[in-house]
Order: C-alpha cells, then sequence, then structure tokens
C-alpha cells in the first residue's frame, strides 16, 4: 500500500476528545489578539486596503533588526553553536546582560540573578507557578497583556485592578494598596502594553516601597513574602523625553522580592529569535531555572551567542536604540496628530499621547450610535465596522481584561508604514460622516 493509497485517519467525535480533556485547557481561553489578526490577514489576502495596527509585532521592511546582531547569528551558525545552551543560558550572553542593565538602567545584578529564556512569555509564566500557589491571590491591573490566561494556567486568583485614563491606565498605590496584605504576586508593566504609556517615577516609587513595607512585616509574622513582577520588555521604546526606571534603581531594598523580565524582541525588533531574560534574587532564579529546563524553553543557542556579542557592543546598541526610537515615534505621531486633528474638527475621537512601546490607546466614542442604520452597541460593534467599512484593524481593550465597553483601542504600529497610516484616515472621516 502506498501512501496515496492510504485512508486519512478518523478520529471520531470532536466533543466526545474534547471533553475528556484536562478542566485547565478546556478552561483556557485563546488570544483575543490572534483571532482578531486572522479576519486581518483573510482581508490582506483578498487584496483589500488594510492598515494594520492589530499586533504586537513588527514589519522587517520598516524596523529590520541590527545589522550587527543579524551578522552575528551568521556567524554562530556557521561556526556550529548549534547544540543544547546551558539550562540557565550562554554565560556570555548572561554576562552581557548584568553589563547591559547596568550601564542602561543604573541597577548592578550578580550573574547568578540572570536567566535567559526564549522570548518574555516562558519566563512571565515561569514566575507566577515559581511564587504562586494555586488558590492564591495576583493582583494586576487592566488594560493589561494576557494576566489573566496566566492567572488562569496557574490556578491563582485573579485581583483585577482597573484604572483610568487620566492616570495614563496606570494603576496608583491608592488603588493597589488595599490588595497588597493578601497577595502572593503583583504584576506591573511598564511601558504598557496596551496603552503605550509609562508609570510616574513617584508612583512606582510608593508601589515598590509599600512592597517592601509588606515584606518587612511578613517577615516579623512568619509568613510567606509578596514579590512583584516587573515586565519592561518595551523599556528602551521611549518616546520623547519619557524616561523609563526599574524597580530596584529607585528602592534597592526591594532586591528580594522584585522579578524583571526583558528581552530583545521589542527593543530590537527581533520577536521572532526568542531571546529574553529574567532578573531576580538569585535562588528564586535557581528554582526558575529548574522550570524553563524542564519545558525546554531554552533560547536558541546560535542567538544567544549573537545577542552577547550585540549587547557588549555599546555603541551599536545605542545607535540602533535612537534610530529604532525615530522611526516608532514617527509612526505614533501619525497617529496621534491624524486623531487630534479629527477631535479639533468634531470627530468622537480621543487618544492618549503616546510615552512608550509602540501603541497608542484610542477611543472612539461611538457606543450607542448608528452608521448607515447600524447600530453601535459593544467595542466588537466598532472593531468590526472599522475593519468592514474603513479597512482599520484596531483591538478593543476587552482583549487585556477591561470589561467595559468604553470604545478604548489598542493601536500597534510596528506592522504598518506612515503611509499606510495617512491612507486610513481618508476611510475613516468618510465613515464617521454617516453618523446620526
Amino acid at each position: 500500500m502506498t501512501p496515496e493509497t492510504l485512508s486519512t485517519l478518523d478520529f471520531g467525535e470532536p466533543d466526545l476528545i474534547d471533553a475528556s480533556l484536562s478542566d485547565n485547557v478546556r478552561g483556557l481561553v485563546g488570544s483575543e489578539i490572534l483571532k482578531i489578526a486572522a479576519d486581518v490577514k483573510k482581508m490582506i489576502a483578498a487584496g483589500d486596503d488594510v492598515c494594520n495596527l492589530t499586533v504586537g509585532d513588527f514589519d522587517s521592511r520598516h524596523f529590520p533588526i541590527p545589522d550587527g546582531l543579524r551578522e552575528r547569528i551568521i556567524t554562530a551558525y556557521n561556526d556550529g553553536e548549534t547544540n543544547y545552551p546551558p539550562s540557565d543560558g550562554v554565560l556570555a550572553l548572561r554576562k552581557a546582560v548584568v553589563d547591559f542593565v547596568a550601564r542602561t538602567w543604573g541597577a548592578r545584578y550578580p550573574i547568578e540573578s540572570v536567566l535567559i529564556a526564549s522570548g518574555a512569555r516562558p519566563i512571565l509564566y515561569s514566575t507566577y507557578l515559581a511564587v504562586v500557589n494555586a488558590g492564591e491571590k495576583v493582583v494586576y491591573p487592566v488594560p493589561s497583556w494576557n494576566n489573566n490566561h496566566y492567572v488562569w494556567m496557574s490556578g491563582a486568583e485573579g485581583v483585577v485592578v482597573p484604572t483610568r485614563a487620566e492616570d495614563g491606565f496606570m494603576p496608583t498605590l491608592d488603588q493597589l494598596a488595599p490588595h497588597l496584605r493578601d497577595a502572593r504576586l503583583l504584576v506591573l508593566n511598564s511601558p504598557l502594553n496596551p496603552t503605550g504609556t509609562l508609570i510616574a517615577e513617584d508612583q512606582l516609587r510608593a508601589i515598590v516601597e509599600a512592597v517592601v513595607e509588606e515584606n518587612q512585616r511578613r517577615t516579623k509574622q512568619g509568613r510567606r513574602g509578596l514579590f512583584l513582577l516587573h515586565d519592561q520588555v518595551y523599556s528602551t521604546l521611549l518616546s520623547g523625553d519619557a524616561r523609563h526606571r526599574m524597580p530596584v534603581a529607585l528602592v534597592p531594598e526591594a532586591a528580594p522580592w522584585v522579578v524583571s523580565l526583558d528581552g530583545i524582541s521589542k527593543g530590537f525588533a527581533a520577536t521572532g529569535l526568542r531571546v529574553g531574560w529574567v532578573l531576580g534574587a538569585p535562588k528564586l532564579v535557581a528554582r526558575m531555572k529548574a522550570l524553563v529546563g524542564h519545558i525546554g524553553a531554552w533560547a536558541p543557542r546560535p542567538e544567544q551567542v549573537a545577542v552577547a556579542g550585540f549587547l557588549n557592543d555599546a555603541p551599536a546598541v545605542e545607535a540602533y536604540q535612537q534610530e529604532m526610537n525615530r522611526r516608532v515615534q514617527r509612526s505614533l505621531d501619525a497617529l496621534f496628530n491624524g486623531f487630534t486633528e479629527m477631535r479639533a474638527q468634531g470627530y468622537p475621537v480621543d487618544c492618549v499621547s503616546p510615552q512608550g512601546a509602540i501603541y497608542l490607546s484610542l477611543r472612539l466614542d461611538l457606543i450607542g450610535r448608528s452608521i448607515g442604520g447600524r447600530r453601535l452597541e459593544t467595542n466588537e460593534d466598532i472593531r468590526q465596522l472599522l475593519l468592514d467599512r474603513a479597512g482599520l484593524a484596531a483591538v478593543p481593550f476587552q482583549a487585556f481584561g477591561l470589561e467595559q465597553d468604553s470604545g478604548w483601542f489598542r493601536l500597534s504600529v510596528g506592522a504598518v508604514s506612515t503611509d499606510d497610516i495617512e491612507r486610513a484616515f481618508p476611510r475613516l472621516r468618510s465613515l464617521l460622516d454617516e453618523l446620526t
């Protein structure tokens, strides 16, 4: 019997298989962003002119990785650097990360504090698993990226703290303080995905000091500590005079309780290279090393070798970051200025001035209004209308845990050109001119 004559396998009734799976995977919700992106890809494949502002990724035509990094990767492959990496990462890269963080953010870690993994995602999830037992509380603000999913997968109890546009969608100590006594993990991300905003230095300092005070209290009581998970994967993508700070640089005594995540995916437009790292207390990092090792979430060895060499070339890193920020700022300005002009013209739009990352927060005040006889009741109604009628693809804040249908959306500039952005505004104006 040849392969051509074999019958395709029959897997029976799909619902029967699904009912036999674990409660964990059956209760897990897929990525809302990827679902939206699938719709967009179909339209683009059909030849539609779509301004795709959905994905937190980069079009390499507009945002290429650093030349020095690309060349070092090729060299590493040619040199045969294709074996397993050490479970905690190539030593040269761990040393390079220590020096990079020291010169960039003013915090000096020991080498034992660094663990390399295949991007920030497995590190983020491993932090949940390393510090949170099932049923324990994880406090996180919304909108924010994927915390609801990691809470589910770790069996934790999520404590959701809604934030306000007037605060840049960043939490304040007053909002967080009531929840810290019972929490095991507090999660912060700055610059923030999805809003493109930055936590104010005084607020960050106050929150970190509160974590220190809480842990001093717990130590006296013989209780387990409260950890702060600090996601700074967008930390080098800053707008204008915005300044990023690391918690341990502001409050050094917080070092035992702060876990910081970073990597090359955003700052170096290298999402597909999968190199990220964690910085934390050596004992915690040693435990996370075992987790990452069992998952097999190592970063590829050639990329690790290449990133080590590139990070050590401080002038090349600085030059790339300046050019990367210039390109991102140009695209963000095109969006922000376009919507600001529309608002001045009386259109029901508003947005938050971008401070970092590759995102703009946009509000379309359309709930309860009608366009072409179509009444808009939800953010999803607005999203679909924008895509169908204006070729503008955006992600509602519901994908980031904010439940209210308030008209807020995330716009990402990584996969579009300024020409794409400029072509979208006339289509949007034409659509909104039909408002009743």
